[in-house]
């Protein structure tokens, strides 16, 4: 019997297995780095064990560390939850040798599928893509593998997945680049750099089937989830049933899945991935040995809790003796701190006002006030909407969306949006390529709304209620404000206030002019307003005010950069404070210069002084969040310094080097 378990993990997994954990009566033991100490897994688990220095190598990919804050709370199980040391096989063995209860499949199962090409090859009866899976991995014989597949080519890391490692290659001239930077990346993230070569299956869906096992010998399917829409190669909408199975399809594939299974002698939570072309064939990918992601929609249409089965099962009890008929359908979207305008780079920084709705579930392992740091992935969330078909889970979900409340820091919420209402995403049109077929999806073309303005020069001049006005505020300047607003309003009642703001290039002044306490007269540029404050909560944050009898619930909240950070009716922005005067603190740069988006380690300069560049070419490749950033020439231009050499660290908005234009 477990009684305590360790979650050998963080974030949003960690809080989800400490959900399970509690309602079967299981104390939990929580793990975490120095970036991690005021986590919210850290808070909710009942006991928690510091294991090292922030980078994931020194803590949660630390094999001895683990097992030691294993044997040191007395912990009967270790969880692994996904990512990190989820499919290492010699963790599996380590915490098995150490007498504890591993909650996932047998070491044996793992390792097995530990490579995407010895899957390939141990497996029978499985259909797979064409392609090279040889030991030669020399460029010269997958340069000459590529040319008999024929392109366009998918270069894979062998050892592992989540889009790491990965390329498409469409001509013969991008393989080389190609192979250099796979390699690099699946050696960093991974510990193996071994690549396969796959054809590229034309339009394609990725389908995976959820399959389960117990250690009795039975395994079953428990239903499909369509994959499909990825960014980067990595899943952020995920729904089931899939619009692209018909019956015998779908039969045919899950009998494919739980044959796997079978082969594997697997027990424990595993998931099956294949691709679909657009004439019905199924190619198999991949076997995931552990939960996955987007495990919560399966749950969702079956009522099974994926992880209490994981426990039950590596506790020896056999699965229910029963047939599996998902029901309705449910759709998940994974929320990130990355900017998809800018190629998805990811965000770091403060959470200054993270809201939930409450009408839907939501996996999150944040809260307001916590750190995103660079150390980790930039997923914060999943939001998951159950309908009793389609349309009505999309239309939860996309109203769900509207309410989250993610502010401080870049993040894909209005992109999710707009993918789900796109017209092809809700007939079930999509493949694979389905972002880059789409680009004006990565683009919000929503006019920057007047209340926002106005609720943010309410906040900033200290007009929004508070008595004394907010000193924290930066470069604070209490215009007409003499003493508390509501009480004294004889001193410099109608004098005009004047705040500016910058978003989207554009810079934005607004007018108010008090009547009462309550009331405005405000001027955005050529328009005019009639605006009423009718409640504040949150400290202030939260504003219910109506222009010209438009009545909104506004929050706004600011960063110590005087960002003032705004959401209303679904829209969210950052609106920069402009001051009138210059500010002397902030130093001239040169002109041209390219900075750090986020911190990281060069990896490679692929530029010199003096030489000319093209808009689009690569200068600096960064790596950040496990992932390979490239910076590339925003315009024609001469290199006129470089800053940083390989290898060196870099902290954000760091000038990396400074491009004269032609």
């Amino acid at each position: 019997m477990i009684r305590k378990l360790l979650i050998a993990n963080r974030g949003e997994i960690a809080c989800r297995i400490i959900r399970t954990c509690r309602e079967m009566g299981i104390m939990t033991v929580a793990v975490y780095s120095d970036a991690d100490t005021r986590a919210l897994h850290v808070e909710r688990a009942d006991e928690a064990v510091h294991i090292g220095a922030s980078p994931a190598p020194e803590s949660y990919l630390n094999i001895e560390k683990l097992i030691e804050a294993a044997r040191r709370t007395g912990a009967d199980a270790v969880h692994p939850g996904y990512g990190f040391l989820a499919e290492n096989a010699k963790f599996a063995q380590a915490v098995i040798d150490a007498g504890l209860i591993f909650i996932g499949p047998p070491p044996s199962a793992i390792e097995a599928m530990g490579s995407k090409r010895g899957a390939k090859l141990m497996l029978k009866g499985v259909p797979v893509v064409p392609g090279y899976m040889g030991d030669d991995q020399s460029n010269t014989r997958l340069i000459a593998e590529a040319q008999t597949i024929g392109f366009p080519v998918m270069v894979k890391a062998s050892a592992g997945g989540g889009g790491k490692g990965m390329r498409q290659v469409n001509t013969p001239d991008e393989l080389p680049a190609a192979l250099e930077a796979a390699r690099r990346e699946a050696g960093q993230a991974f510990g193996d750099d071994t690549l396969l070569l796959e054809k590229v299956v034309t339009n394609p869906r990725h389908v995976e089937v959820q399959i389960f096992g117990d250690k009795h010998g039975n395994v079953i399917a428990l239903g499909e989830r369509e994959c499909t829409i990825q960014r980067r190669h990595q899943k952020i909408i995920e729904e089931t049933p899939s619009t692209a199975l018909t019956p015998d399809l779908r039969a045919h594939m899950f009998e494919a899945a739980a044959s796997i299974g079978t082969q594997l002698g697997y027990y424990s939570a595993g998931t099956v991935e294949f691709l679909v072309d657009d004439r019905k064939n199924f190619y198999f990918m991949e076997m995931n040995t552990r939960l996955q992601v987007e495990h919560p929609i399966t749950e969702e249409t079956t009522g099974f809790d994926l992880v209490r089965w994981q426990i039950m099962v590596a506790e020896g009890f056999p699965l229910p003796d029963m047939d599996v008929y998902p029901a309705g359908h449910a759709i998940e979207v994974r929320i990130y701190a990355e900017d998809p305008a800018n190629d998805f780079l990811p965000s770091t920084g403060e959470i200054l006002r993270w809201r939930e709705p409450t009408e839907v579930r939501v996996d999150a392992g944040v809260r307001t006030g916590d750190e995103v740091s660079v150390y980790y992935d930039p997923m914060l969330a999943k939001v998951i909407a159950y309908g009793e078909h389609r349309d009505g889970a999309i239309r939860r979900l996309d109203h769900a969306l509207h309410q989250l409340q993610l502010l401080g820091l870049r993040n894909n919420i209005a992109f999710l949006r707009r993918v789900l209402t796109h017209p092809d995403h809700l007939a079930g049109n999509i493949t694979t390529s389905f972002i880059s077929q789409h680009p004006e999806l990565l683009t919000d073309d929503t006019p920057l709304p007047p209340a926002a303005l106005v609720a943010a020069a309410l906040r900033r001049s200290g007009h929004d209620g508070r008595v004394p006005p907010d000193r924290s505020i930066p470069n604070y300047r209490p215009a007409g404000y003499a003493g508390a607003l509501r009480n004294h309003w004889r001193n410099n009642a109608y004098r005009p206030i004047r705040e500016c703001f910058r978003y989207g290039g554009a810079e934005y002044e607004v007018l108010l002019t008090p009547v009462s306490s309550d009331v405005y007269s405000v001027q955005l540029g050529d328009q005019s307003y009639a605006v009423q404050v009718w409640g504040r909560d949150n400290g202030g944050e939260d504003i219910s005010l109506s222009l010209d009898g438009h009545r909104q619930m506004v929050t706004v909240t600011h960063d110590a950069d005087d960002r003032w950070w705004v959401h209303l009716n679904g829209w969210s922005g950052a609106l920069v404070w402009v001051s009138p005067l210059p500010d002397s603190r902030r130093p001239i740069e040169a002109a041209g210069s390219l900075h750090a988006p986020m911190p990281g380690q060069i990896r490679a300069v692929q530029v010199a002084v003096g030489q000319q560049v093209n808009p689009g070419d690569v200068l600096v490749i960064l790596e950040a969040m496990k992932m390979e950033h490239r910076i590339k020439a925003p315009y024609a231009g001469t290199v006129a310094a470089v800053h940083f050499g390989v290898g060196q660290s870099v902290p954000v908005d760091a000038v990396l080097l400074e491009l004269h234009p032609l």
